[in-house]
């Protein structure tokens, strides 16, 4: 990761060449060619980042040195390589790529500016129109080094460069047989995930050395618009879904052409309508994501122009594919039993939205609900958030009269394969869980009590207020299938009406499996 300097003017050293062994030195010249001026600073990686100037040309550069050369720099040089292969306005240009055995090189463009990470450090979070514009000039990057075949490996708020001029440019390739496409894509949901909150998902994209994104009671990541508000709702979604695994990847130029939707439309995304990926390069049916639809979006028209750099003395080598990791919890309690998917079998497909109908949602309120609200339930399923249930006002937040709470039950009419269950209310502060049972004993206060004793809450951690108006409960076991599942209400915040009475509206409740 790399970050640029101060963007002050540079001129070749007038005293000449200084040729040394070793450890580099300012006026030191590289290659005959390339002389070196300034230490900027050392990567993550431990490779030194300087400022530059090509004597010949007379330009700028930026060389980023390793030590040693040879095999061990094979992965960084093949990486320069294949990235002097792409041009394009938002790409670091490549110059060359020198091994020199006790070390090795990479010359690519000086960039006068700031690394988002620095930007973001100095200034704070950015505000939404600035980190769509950002993401999308490094989702048109990635189009361009996608369509060659080619995997950049390395998007990361160090190695995107914000240009004094306003040119974003990602720079730094390092791609190896581990890194994929969609480990770009999703990357770039980590940028947006940085810019709009200041902070890294270490989980969902790699570990870094900047703060972790911010986690729930469950380890569950925040999304932004419940850190930070005035976070649009598109905005919000399209991030959560680059780094939710469960959802499928756009290709990076249908990514690029939905940030071209929303960065045209700058900060009016009242008015940008649902999310939706348009596959430029694929006949295959549109993927779908949380609020995204199929929908026509614009193809995006990448020029390409092979041009290949003098690339000296680099040596063939690879290495094999590093171990997985992947994450496990112990199956819930209380669900039904279902088949997992066999080895060698397709993956199984991204999740949906269930519909939900009147039908299949009542209120649960024992043991001494007035049930007179019984007839709101419906509301929390009918798409529209400016009507939902309203709890009755109580004077404590956690109802009292021995009630353990009150809740939203939905009977999927069948056993499902359930991702997660998303909750919108009226205000923040309420203390909810997801709870799973295996029948619905009947809409009575006797019924009530027993769902209430006999439904099992999924997730280890304790219930925990929500920070937002808006909750994922990503808590089901992926192995398991569920027919009936309680939204269920445990402590509720103040009443916004001045009354100091406690109450909260559920104003829309969705289910997404499969």
């Amino acid at each position: 990761m790399t970050q640029v300097g101060e963007g002050q003017e540079t001129t070749a050293d007038e005293a000449g060449p200084v040729m040394t062994f070793g450890a580099p030195t300012v006026g030191e010249i590289l290659a005959e060619r390339y002389q070196l001026q300034e230490h900027v600073n050392d990567d993550s990686a431990g490779r030194q980042v300087w400022q530059g100037i090509d004597v010949i040309l007379r330009r700028p550069v930026a060389v980023v040195l390793r030590y040693p050369g040879g095999d061990s720099a094979t992965e960084m040089l093949q990486a320069a390589v294949a990235a002097s292969r792409v041009i394009h306005p938002n790409l670091c240009g490549v110059y060359d790529a020198i091994d020199e055995a006790q070390r090795a090189y990479v010359v690519r463009e000086w960039v006068d500016g700031e690394a988002l990470r620095d930007m973001v450090a100095a200034n704070g979070p950015l505000d939404p129109a600035r980190a769509t514009a950002i993401a999308h000039s490094i989702a048109d990057a990635l189009a361009a080094v996608h369509a060659t075949g080619m995997v950049h490996g390395n998007v990361h708020p160090g190695t995107t460069l914000i240009g004094d001029d306003g040119r974003v440019v990602l720079a730094d390739a390092r791609a190896d047989s581990a890194d994929t496409a969609e480990g770009d894509v999703r990357a770039v949901g980590g940028l947006l995930y940085f810019a709009l909150t200041g902070t890294w998902p270490h989980a969902e994209i790699e570990q870094s050395t900047l703060p972790d994104a911010s986690r729930d009671a469950t380890g569950s990541i925040v999304a932004p618009r419940q850190i930070r508000p005035g976070v649009p709702a598109y905005l919000d979604d399209l991030t959560m879904d680059l780094l939710d695994k469960r959802v499928a990847a756009p290709e990076a130029d249908a990514l690029a052409a939905e940030l071209d939707r929303l960065d045209a439309a700058e900060d009016e995304y009242e008015d940008v309508g649902p999310l939706r990926f348009a596959q430029a390069t694929s006949s295959e049916p549109v993927r779908s994501t949380r609020k995204i639809v199929v929908g026509v979006g614009a193809l995006v028209v990448i020029a390409l122009i092979g041009l290949i750099f003098g690339i000296r003395a680099i040596s063939n080598s690879g290495k094999p594919n590093p171990s997985q990791t992947t994450q496990a919890g112990n199956p819930p309690a209380g669900a039904e039993s279902g088949a997992g998917t066999p080895s060698g079998q397709a993956e199984a497909p991204a999740p949906q939205k269930i519909k939900l109908t009147a039908d299949m949602v009542r209120i649960v309120d024992p043991p001494n609900g007035t049930r007179d609200d019984s007839d709101e339930a419906k509301l929390t399923v009918d798409g529209d958030t400016e009507t939902g249930w309203e709890t009755q006002r109580y004077n404590q937040s956690n109802f009292g009269n021995n009630k353990k709470g009150m809740g939203v039950l939905i009977n999927l009419k069948e056993p499902r394969s359930v991702s997660d269950v998303r909750v919108e209310t009226s205000v923040a502060g309420v203390a909810m869980d997801i709870r799973v049972g295996t029948s619905d004993p009947g809409d009575s206060r006797q019924g009530d009590a027993k769902i209430v004793a006999d439904y099992k809450k999924l997730g280890e951690a304790d219930t925990s207020r929500t920070d937002g108006t808006k909750e994922i409960f990503p808590v089901f076991d992926p192995d398991q299938k569920y027919q009936y599942i309680l939204v269920f209400l445990t402590d509720l915040p103040k009443a916004d009406d001045g009354s100091g009475k406690y109450q909260v509206t559920v104003g829309n409740i969705e289910v997404y499996g499969n």
